[in-house]
């Protein structure tokens, strides 16, 4: 699976170059001139890995970083730099980039920098993926069987829970079938995971 790259850099021979090179190995690519149309455009653009210059007029590329994090856009982010500045290096870390790269850069590093990328923008789909089936499940149970679920997941027995909602035992036993067939697992551990997982 490939994913997009988004290059964010004020030096135009920079875009031209990196542009030029990753898309002979493949990627498709989009260039920003700076970070604002870049931010701009962000609601609209697929998932992607980023490439981004630390030093920008306006906005820095950690005040970038700062920017995507507010906004919970996990993508993996390489930031490259003319100066190699360890403060900077370190709060682009700190700030949640894959790679710090020195400019100019080396042709592989910058390609296995993408490749580490790559791997994490493909756990994130996965997971969210993941997250989208089991809400779909979820969605197929009605509120009182919601109501059921979160107590299960907390561990309560069948008797506990029929108190608690004033109704019969037997009856929640009929919920508890009826989950565990929407839900297609009779397990109250994987039970208790689905419920976490929509709530994240």
């Amino acid at each position: 699976m490939s994913f997009p790259i988004y290059i964010v850099d004020d030096d135009q021979a920079v875009r031209d170059a990196l542009c030029l090179l990753l898309e002979t190995v493949g990627y498709t690519v989009a260039t920003y001139e700076g970070p604002e149309p870049f931010l701009s455009d962000l609601p609209d653009l697929a998932a992607g890995c980023i490439i981004m210059d630390i030093r920008m007029p306006m906005i820095s590329g950690l005040k970038v970083q700062e920017k995507l994090n507010s906004a919970n856009c996990n993508w993996p982010v390489v930031i490259i730099s003319g100066h190699g500045d360890i403060n900077a290096c370190r709060k682009a870390f700190k700030n949640g980039a894959i790679d710090f790269l020195s400019k100019p850069l080396d042709e592989q590093d910058l390609i296995d920098a993408i490749q580490k990328g790559e791997e994490v923008l493909l756990t994130l789909t996965t997971r969210e993926a993941e997250k989208s089936d089991t809400k779909d499940l979820l969605d197929k149970l009605t509120p009182r069987e919601r109501e059921v679920l979160e107590m299960v997941s907390r561990g309560w027995a069948t008797k506990e829970i029929a108190g608690s909602l004033s109704i019969s035992p037997r009856t929640i036993e009929s919920h508890r079938a009826h989950i565990a067939e929407k839900l297609g697992t009779t397990s109250v551990a994987e039970m208790a995971r689905m419920v976490i997982e929509a709530q994240e």
